[in-house]
């Protein structure tokens, strides 16, 4: 069962005065790149939870946000009068060399600049780290079942491209026939247009008959398609999601589309492939968001 790669989880909880909520979403990467955004006050095992999502997400472009609000009006807050004062000169000396009024909200707009409010530093108990651990983990669960969920919707739609390349494959195997007449003919009216009928040796025209048609044959093409899309749908239906695995496999079934394609000097047997190829680049486009 495949796994999407783009997923989002969310998880709040409170603990005493705050109320922590932790986001992550992830897109498409060949390997894992994880950002992260963290409170200063978690700072100490923000690596504890990178290894965590590490873990549990393997692969994908990872974003976790971690936010902490206050639920206790009461909550002792310190104005940083020193640092206010320092950026109302520099804002002061800047509009005296513009030429510029200071605005009338300079207060309030001072007091939206970092570090200018700051809560009492509080020690992080045991207790509250776990809260935050479950919150983490319930956040990533979400995500988890977020990837499952899209990769149910993204196996409906590849392997029903996947059966459309075999249907496909099967619907030239009319025009191969075909297509041996018309070069037999073709073949001989070029050399009968060169030579007399009675000067023709047939045998030889037998023996560079069958060398030319080999060299159009695509059994064995036909073969290691049916074998590559077989293999496919066994690996998508595995227990585990491999993304990378299913991408090689894409890689050689259009191998040898284009080696049928190459090789089918038919006008129709061009049409067919030509569809072919249509739903494999389709089918690559998913794979890229497989875990």
């Amino acid at each position: 069962m495949i796994q999407s790669m783009t997923g989002y989880g969310k998880a709040e909880c409170e603990f005493q005065s705050k109320k922590i909520t932790v986001e992550i979403k992830s897109l498409n990467s060949k390997q894992l790149d994880l950002n992260s955004r963290v409170p200063s006050l978690y700072k100490e095992k923000e690596l504890d939870l990178r290894n965590e999502i590490s873990r549990e997400l393997t692969r994908g472009k990872v974003d976790l946000y971690i936010s902490v609000d206050s639920v206790d009006e009461d909550m002792p807050v310190t104005l940083n009068s020193k640092l206010v004062k320092g950026y109302y000169q520099q804002v002061a000396n800047i509009s005296k060399e513009l030429n510029l009024p200071l605005p009338d909200d300079i207060i309030t707009s001072l007091l939206r600049l970092p570090d200018v409010l700051k809560s009492e530093k509080q020690e992080v108990s045991e207790e509250e780290w776990a809260a935050l651990s479950s919150c983490a983990s319930n956040a990533i669960k979400t995500l988890k079942e977020f990837r499952f969920q899209e990769g149910i919707a993204l196996e409906k739609d590849i392997t029903e491209r996947i059966r459309l390349i075999t249907d496909l494959a099967i619907e030239i195997e009319p025009f191969e026939e075909q297509r041996i007449i018309k070069v037999r003919q073709k073949i001989q009216q070029g050399l009968v247009d060169l030579m007399a009928s009675d000067k023709l040796d047939q045998n030889r025209f037998e023996q560079e008959l069958i060398y030319y048609i080999e060299k159009l044959d695509i059994t064995e093409e036909k073969v290691r398609l049916a074998n590559h899309c077989k293999y496919f749908m066994e690996t998508i239906n595995s227990p585990d999601s491999n993304g990378k695995k299913l991408a090689f496999i894409t890689q050689e079934i259009g191998r040898e589309i284009n080696t049928i394609g190459s090789k089918s000097n038919d006008s129709d047997m061009q049409k067919i492939v030509v569809q072919m190829k249509d739903e494999l680049e389709k089918i690559k486009e998913q794979i890229n968001n497989v875990l």
